[in-house]
């Protein structure tokens, strides 16, 4: 367990102590440790912070709706041995020439720990958590076409992350940590914008976070701005100079660069909808310094 409390968060991720905790669970007991959150609440980028912060190389394999386990473990290249084949290049029988290494295969095939990066699960087939869990639990797979196994010299840390597209299978779930990153309150938030923009003015970084949360609780909006968004926004704000309505009135008119926060036709519509009916928000009152 030497290992436990080693990440604490890095000078550019503000980590809360419960994600804390549950990355150095994941690295001690040696387990996935399976991410969800809110899109741009900061999932993918935990994972470079945590290969930073524990002083880890990083590999990382980006899921994709047509991405099979098998991908990650090694593909067998066929087409250039073929090509060596016809044209003389090398010694065509020597098949591990043609055998590449995916990203989870190659997360197994080093001397020092990594950092392995499942990015986005969910959104491949429903077949694929089940078909990793061999590899995840044994550190080790076997190339067919070379008789060789790959097996780990010291086992990955390995983050995955979910938007909860597709639901994972009990299975899978039962061999992972899980941590759910909670959206930031107002406190946290302030740390987080001020690490991407460390000199704002405290008038100027109190009336973003008034119109971003204000906009997150409007009723009725599908996708409500995110962390990422919200930093986005400021820059443009403070690279265009303009400054923020003093008044409480939300609408594309009055929210200066309202489109680098609302990314949606019908939620634009919405907050102007509720901006000229008085309609109220969802009910909580925030004080920002």
């Amino acid at each position: 367990m030497s290992d436990f409390n080693r990440f604490s968060g890095t000078q550019g991720y503000i980590a809360s102590r419960a994600l804390s905790d549950a990355v150095n669970v994941a690295v001690a007991l040696e387990r996935p440790l399976l991410i969800k959150g809110e899109p741009g609440t900061g999932k993918t980028l935990l994972a470079h912070h945590v290969a930073r912060g524990l002083e880890m190389e990083m590999i990382v394999w980006n899921v994709k709706s047509t991405t099979k386990a098998r991908d990650g473990l090694y593909v067998y290249d066929t087409v250039q041995r073929l090509n060596d084949s016809r044209f003389g290049d090398g010694d065509v029988r020597d098949i591990g020439r043609y055998i590449k290494l995916g990203p989870l295969g190659s997360a197994l095939d080093v001397e020092e720990r990594v950092v392995l990066l499942i990015d986005e699960i969910d959104k491949a087939d429903v077949e694929f958590p089940n078909d990793l869990l061999n590899e995840l639990d044994e550190m080790s797979f076997h190339v067919v076409e070379t008789g060789k196994t790959v097996s780990a010299k010291k086992r990955p840390v390995v983050i995955i992350t979910s938007n909860s597209e597709k639901e994972l299978p009990d299975a899978f779930l039962r061999r992972c940590v899980f941590h759910y990153i909670d959206f930031p309150e107002p406190d946290q938030m302030e740390s987080i914008v001020k690490v991407h923009h460390p000199d704002l003015p405290g008038k100027f970084l109190a009336d973003a976070m008034r119109v971003f949360y204000s906009l997150r609780e409007v009723q009725g909006i599908r996708k409500r701005p995110s962390t990422s968004e919200l930093i986005d926004w400021i820059r443009v704000l403070l690279a265009a100079g303009v400054e923020l309505p003093a008044g409480g009135e939300l609408s594309s008119q009055s929210v200066p660069y309202m489109g680098a926060l609302v990314k949606m036709e019908e939620d634009m519509r919405t907050i102007d909808r509720v901006a000229t009916t008085g309609s109220s928000h969802s009910g909580h009152s925030r004080n920002f310094r």
